[in-house]
């Protein structure tokens, strides 16, 4: 059964050249993990980069690109939730991208229709170094079990971003203006300082969106991008808006503003 997986085209950036791959420069392995109490199952992806390397998260920033998955041949899989580590930022010919480098664990809780689930499919991204190249790499796993734990994935689950209510959020406005190919918006988060580099990353469905330029002041972390719509009839939806605030190591995922 295939699953659908989020696509995000890319639209007026500039992406980075590529070339063709070299042999090894990532390797992937599915880590079987285990069932959870509700019945869902945990398996990791583990991604593994050459010395030097690095990889794209969910939001990639201006020059990335997001990772996109192929589920064909899975059975008894009807759903898949990331739960994506912390991710890095990096400076990629003068734009940030954000990312992993070395090896990186990704948990996806999947939700079947049996004890027994069969996991295969395929994994498009994009790796970096002095050059950028696309690589595409098949997975597969049978769990026929209810497997056992497993600290690889464990510790990836920890390192998530924060929740908004553990990072002492309390309060997050958004307000939209027209521009010439969508709108400007700007996100007021109400939060404690994490340093004096934070950044903020905003994705909105069915849109594209610039890179932000975050200020502080005092308690208010404020975030302005533009969002160009991908689709017809677009709306903005604050409920559907998402924030990640990144700095000194840590994250905090943020759900939906008010206006």
């Amino acid at each position: 059964m295939r699953v659908a997986a989020a696509i995000i085209a890319l639209f007026g950036i500039s992406s980075p050249a590529f070339a063709e791959a070299p042999q090894g420069v990532a390797t992937i392995d599915i880590i079987p993990g285990w069932q959870t109490p509700s019945g869902t199952r945990m398996v990791g992806l583990k991604i593994t980069l050459a010395d030097g390397w690095k990889t794209y998260w969910r939001a990639p920033g201006d020059a990335g690109i997001p990772p996109q998955f192929e589920w064909t041949g899975s059975e008894n899989i009807s759903g898949a939730a990331f739960h994506w580590p912390t991710p890095e930022l990096f400076d990629t010919n003068g734009a940030v991208t954000i990312g992993y480098h070395g090896t990186v664990v990704i948990p996806i809780e999947l939700t079947g229709d049996g004890d027994t689930m069969y996991l295969s499919g395929e994994i498009d991204m994009g790796v970096c170094n002095d050059i950028c190249v696309p690589v595409s790499l098949n997975f597969d796993a049978l769990l026929a079990d209810k497997g056992g734990p497993n600290a690889a994935i464990a510790g990836a689950l920890i390192d998530q971003p924060m929740t908004a209510d553990r990072a002492n959020v309390s309060k997050v406005q958004c307000s939209a203006v027209p521009i010439r190919d969508g709108l400007r918006l700007t996100a007021s988060i109400e939060m404690p300082t994490f340093d004096d580099n934070e950044f903020v990353v905003v994705e909105a469905p069915g849109a594209w969106v610039s890179e932000s330029h975050s200020t502080r002041d005092g308690g208010v972390l404020t975030a302005t991008v533009d969002v160009v719509p991908m689709v017809q009839g677009y709306m903005l939806d604050r409920s559907q808006i998402r924030l990640t605030v990144l700095g000194a190591g840590r994250a905090v995922d943020i759900q939906g503003c008010t206006g």
